[in-house]
């Protein structure tokens, strides 16, 4: 299995629209791939908060259709990083807009929509991201023909209860798109590394280049294997990793080294 991750720059020179087209562009670009992998809220960039309203998209807007459509004309599985999408509301004509997440679309090879996911942990401390947008509540597994994913985003990587619930929910195959700030990069490797060792799992973790609303960004997307190694790491500007794997490797490794079967559940709560 092929695995492309593009780790696209975001430049706030660089209109929206025009980032659109180049990375459709860099995804037909990887029709040799199985699956490829964008980051985090490339669009806008995942700091820039100012731009979150305005820029804010449906989930089948803009970004929807240009990816799904460079799904197709690749014939790849895309993970087409996380969008912020304005949620429709419920009520009538005079209702408040609906909420916005910061949410994840996957794409089949015939351009149709796989997998949703919005996401559940949200950075910012009480600020930014954690007061502008909701929260997701699902855990969202997506079905390959050899493997299947477990998707998650960005300051996700820092819980592994949510992990251990995609595992628990058949995923092998761990995809974490991210704007991940270079100040915090060692936690970056460190943390996909422990989430590939504890689950037994690959890990694909797809940062940004480039400097959003003047955070620089880490960069170093990771591949990982089950056992832990580190099988290909980009560095801090646009590039594009192409790895390949075997998805047989996480069941043998399950079997070689069975630490999942000795989990203890239902531990008591300390007094």
């Amino acid at each position: 299995m092929r695995a492309s991750l593009i780790q696209i720059a975001v430049d706030p020179d660089e209109p929206v629209d025009s980032r659109r087209q180049r990375a459709a562009s860099l995804v037909r670009e990887q029709s040799g791939a199985d699956l490829v992998v964008l980051p985090e809220l490339w669009p806008v960039g995942a700091f820039a908060y100012e731009l979150f309203e305005t820029e804010a998209e449906p989930l089948n807007g803009p970004t929807y259709e240009v990816m799904a459509k460079a799904a197709a004309d690749a014939g790849v599985w895309l993970h087409a990083g996380s969008i912020v999408e304005r949620a429709a509301t419920t009520g009538g004509s005079d209702a408040a807009p609906g909420p916005l997440y910061n949410t994840s679309l996957v794409f089949s090879p015939t351009g149709e929509l796989a997998g949703v996911y919005r996401k559940i942990h949200r950075f910012g401390f009480d600020k930014g991201e954690a007061v502008m947008m909701a929260a997701g509540s699902e855990l969202v597994t997506v079905p390959l023909p050899d493997t299947t994913l477990g998707l998650a985003t960005c300051y996700d990587l820092r819980f592994p209860e949510l992990f251990r619930g995609l595992v628990d929910a058949g995923a092998d195959l761990l995809v974490i798109p991210a704007g991940w700030p270079a100040r915090r990069r060692a936690h970056w490797t460190l943390l996909a590394q422990a989430r590939a060792v504890e689950n037994q799992s690959y890990v694909l973790a797809v940062g940004s280049a480039g400097t959003h609303a003047g955070v620089e960004q880490a960069g170093h997307s990771i591949v990982v294997d089950p056992w832990g190694e580190v099988l290909a790491e980009a560095g801090a500007e646009e590039e594009i990793l192409t790895v390949d794997l075997d998805p047989a490797k996480v069941a043998a490794t399950r079997e070689q080294f069975p630490a999942l079967k000795d989990r203890v559940l239902g531990l008591p709560t300390p007094r």
